[in-house]
């Protein structure tokens, strides 16, 4: 059975998507998952689906309140908004959401877990019942040619991701994406610290995968949308009591 979502005008729709791509840069940042100016997060406009909301370039993820988003069209042009748009931010999600109807969110960042689970390219493995979240949703695209700054390269990407939530990108970290921001959100919150954790599990000795059946079952749970939606919901309270200048 098709989950019921909530239905809302656009203006209505867009005011939620903004707040929470705002309050998603918030989250990132206070975890640790920013670095310098590279990462990126976009949210797809409910009203106009051939443009995106993206953060400005060079603006630390800390202070990226709901004033400062950019729109982008397809062409890479500022629509709405002041601020520069990362290259290689809009050459991945410019094809993304071209290619993904069904996307909302994409959220791409260089975490220090993810980049270095990306060093060995290959996908996580089910050890933990948050991991199995991703089990049979992910990818790894394999190819490194440099930073992506080419719509052939982008292309290829979302070629990779598919139809799933999420992608390694060997040598470079991880992306995920939504049908909504909270979900793209959670998603790479939870994907970096699977990776922390396998990491740490292979450093001590050899993990012991979720059996496949099992596995499956638990992603049915833990890797729906819905669960996404539900836990980037505390983390949206905690960022909103603390700064709800962000709002704005």
């Amino acid at each position: 059975m098709a989950e019921a979502r909530t239905v809302r005008a656009p203006a209505e729709e867009r005011e939620v998507r903004l707040r929470e791509l705002a309050v998603t840069f918030r989250i990132l940042a206070r975890r640790g998952l920013d670095e310098g100016a590279g990462g990126h997060v976009t949210a797809r406009d409910p009203e106009y689906p051939d443009r995106f909301w993206i953060n400005p370039f060079g603006q630390p993820f800390g202070t990226v309140c709901v004033r400062d988003l950019l729109l982008v069209d397809q062409a890479g042009n500022v629509v709405k908004g002041n601020g520069r748009v990362n290259p290689a931010g809009y050459a991945i999600h410019s094809q993304l959401h071209a290619g993904r109807p069904d996307v909302i969110a994409a959220v791409h960042t260089h975490s220090t877990y993810g980049r270095a689970w990306s060093s060995l390219g290959r996908p996580l493995d089910p050890i933990t019942q948050d991991a199995c979240a991703f089990f049979g949703d992910h990818a790894v695209h394999r190819d490194f040619p440099g930073v992506v700054l080419e719509a052939a390269e982008a292309k290829r990407i979302a070629a990779t991701l598919s139809g799933m939530k999420a992608v390694i990108l060997q040598n470079h970290g991880l992306l995920t994406v939504g049908r909504s921001v909270g979900e793209a959100a959670w998603w790479f919150v939870l994907m970096d610290k699977c990776c922390q954790i396998q990491l740490l599990a292979e450093s001590a000795g050899r993990p012991i995968p979720v059996p496949v059946e099992t596995a499956q079952e638990v992603a049915g749970v833990m890797g729906v949308p819905s669960m996404g939606r539900l836990n980037f919901r505390s983390l949206y309270a905690e960022i909103v009591a603390d700064s709800p200048d962000l709002l704005r």
